[in-house]
């Protein structure tokens, strides 16, 4: 994770009976200058947090009455809660309930929340009842110290992904939980401390100082904290959830062609981008359109020349956005130049910004199998994932860097040794073979390391929310022009009528002789049939690539492999019917 936001609560943790410590307030000013933000928040009023504090510009933001109220250094605020009720005031009043308000906030003794409560019963009134030590906050049902700093950070175009949250009491629960890394002081409330990723260990704020320092200076968090923001990606045979966790790691996914490894590349797409993350996908062949279903996500490129740097740019100053880089249209010759530029470029981005917070790479051997992947990728961030059919491709110092391996199905015996090797010894050759070979579309294996306790892990994936592709059955009966279909041919001798749409196609793969489907796979025709009749430019991609695999020995039943990768496109289950 890289820290880009500092958010901390005011009394207790950076400040003593209303005295902010000098200390921290030097620390503020250092981490300030190496471009980190920082927030208080408080459950102060904001002109009281200005009269004990001073002038409040020496943070970026201040989130105060426990999240109601904004305000920045130039003046700006506004309010997020709606002012107290007349009626309710004009109730504590007369039953004689000491208090105080804000613009949005009531606050009185923690000792009168019986009697305040009442109130709100009696009323029917959307308040909840919020203890800070001794004091007693009432504020409406939506408001929090992580409301008031997320709509800060989006203000200031920033994500609480790559924040760190400091507290001390028990209205800084949600700050703590929206942060990336939540942190408790050690003299503040236990039951903070029992919840929190970290413990700040001193006995006041003076020992905050140390702690900001320290974590401006780091690059990565330590394995340790790893734990708490996961993701949910399957479940094993004994109905145990299979999870990631989100930061600090690289990973593989693998499998053989058709294996299901574009499925689970894109599940794990959708479980970050659904938590808030911003995730980059390097498209190669258009798999990954469907994920522009989900908020925040955009499509960029689909054409015949990929999205200008200065376009991307642009885009990676949102943190809310994700972003498929689509290059199913690039001229193969071109894509890998244009990386050579895309990939420096989001570790650069990211090395400074923290953004995009996780890099997907689809076809990895193809980008990646040179002494230059050092030069493109950037390690020390543990931002990606690499997805591949052909791991022993991968350059050896890049395979060494990947910290979790993701297999489908796959029995190619160099991909199985590249996967050993991977393990570090921790697999039994056979024991990998027998489990990589025997899995099914929608399973998976993760490979012994730290998140599986050492062991082999196979895993039921679980479904997904967007569709793996666009297309859907219409498009599978469209009939072509006169003259369009396509010709199986044997020796130069028509075989059958020609297929004018892809039902007729599919049925023609899964019923004609293998020598007659083999030797158009070897001329490259049905890649070419696809794309120039059809116009499909990543159904025609992928069915090179099988035709590809095809002449180098890799595929035995072309036919089913092609119709296989056709149903998969046009979202066909395997059991429709086709003209026999």
């Amino acid at each position: 994770m890289k820290l880009s936001v500092l958010a901390l609560d005011y009394d207790g943790t950076i400040a003593r009976d209303g005295v902010l410590d000098p200390g921290v307030r030097a620390a503020i000013a250092e981490v300030r200058a190496q471009g980190i933000t920082v927030v208080i928040a408080s459950g102060r009023v904001l002109s009281d947090l200005e009269q004990v504090a001073g002038d409040l510009g020496f943070v970026d933001a201040v989130v105060a009455e426990n999240g109601a109220v904004l305000c920045f250094p130039n003046g700006h605020a506004w309010s997020l809660g709606h002012p107290p009720s007349e009626v309710f005031l004009a109730e504590l009043r007369r039953r004689g309930i000491p208090f105080s308000t804000g613009q949005c906030i009531v606050e009185a003794d923690a000792a009168s929340a019986q009697p305040i409560l009442a109130v709100i019963r009696k009323l029917e009134l959307p308040l909840v009842l919020l203890f800070n030590r001794s004091r007693l906050m009432v504020l409406s049902q939506s408001i929090s110290k992580a409301t008031g700093l997320r709509a800060a950070l989006t203000a200031l175009r920033l994500s609480a992904h790559n924040a760190i949250g400091i507290g001390d009491a028990e209205n800084d629960h949600d700050l703590l939980m929206a942060c990336e890394l939540g942190v408790a002081v050690a003299w503040g409330s236990r039951a903070l401390q029992a919840v929190a990723d970290e413990v700040l260990q001193g006995d006041g704020p003076s020992a905050v100082a140390a702690y900001i320092r320290q974590a401006a200076k780091k690059e990565r968090l330590p394995p340790d904290l790893l734990g708490r923001h996961s993701i949910t990606i399957g479940t094993t045979a004994d109905g145990d959830t299979v999870t990631l966790p989100i930061r600090g790691y690289d990973v593989l996914i693998t499998g053989g062609p058709q294996s299901g490894k574009s499925w689970g590349t894109g599940l794990l797409c959708e479980r970050y981008i659904l938590q808030g993350y911003c995730v980059w996908v390097v498209d190669p062949e258009g798999d990954y359109s469907t994920l522009e279903g989900l908020p925040g996500v955009v499509v960029m490129g689909g054409g015949a020349s990929p999205p200008a740097p200065g376009e991307l740019e642009q885009v990676l100053r949102y943190p809310d956005i994700s972003v498929v880089v689509d290059l199913s249209r690039v001229p193969i010759q071109q894509r890998r130049g244009y990386l050579d530029l895309l990939l420096p470029l989001l570790a650069s981005h990211r090395r400074s910004t923290g953004l995009p917070h996780r890099i997907v790479i689809d076809e990895a051997h193809y980008f990646l199998n040179a002494p230059n992947v050092l030069q493109l990728l950037d390690f020390d961030l543990g931002a990606y994932t690499l997805v591949t059919y052909r791991p022993a491709d991968l350059y050896p110092e890049l395979r060494k860097a990947i910290d979790v391996v993701v297999a489908t199905r796959s029995n190619d015996p160099q991909s199985l040794d590249a996967l050993l090797a991977m393990s570090g010894g921790a697999c039994d050759r056979a024991e990998l073979k027998k489990v990589i070979e025997g899995l099914t579309i929608n399973e998976a294996a993760i490979l012994p390391g730290p998140v599986t306790g050492g062991k082999l892990l196979p895993f039921k994936l679980l479904p997904r929310l967007t569709a793996h592709v666009r297309h859907r059955v219409k498009y599978f009966d469209v009939s072509v022009g006169e003259g369009q279909g396509f010709v199986f041919t044997c020796n130069g001798n028509p075989v059958g009528t020609p297929a004018r749409n892809l039902r007729e196609f599919v049925s023609a793969l899964e019923s004609l002789p293998p020598a007659v489907i083999g030797g158009h796979a070897n001329r490259g025709d049905f890649s070419r049939w696809i794309s120039d009749v059809f116009r499909d430019q990543p159904l025609s991609s992928r069915v090179h690539k099988v035709e590809e695999q095809y002449r180098l020995g890799h595929i035995h039943d072309l036919g089913r492999a092609l119709s296989a990768l056709i149903r998969e496109r046009y979202d066909l289950p395997s059991s429709i019917n086709v003209p026999g």
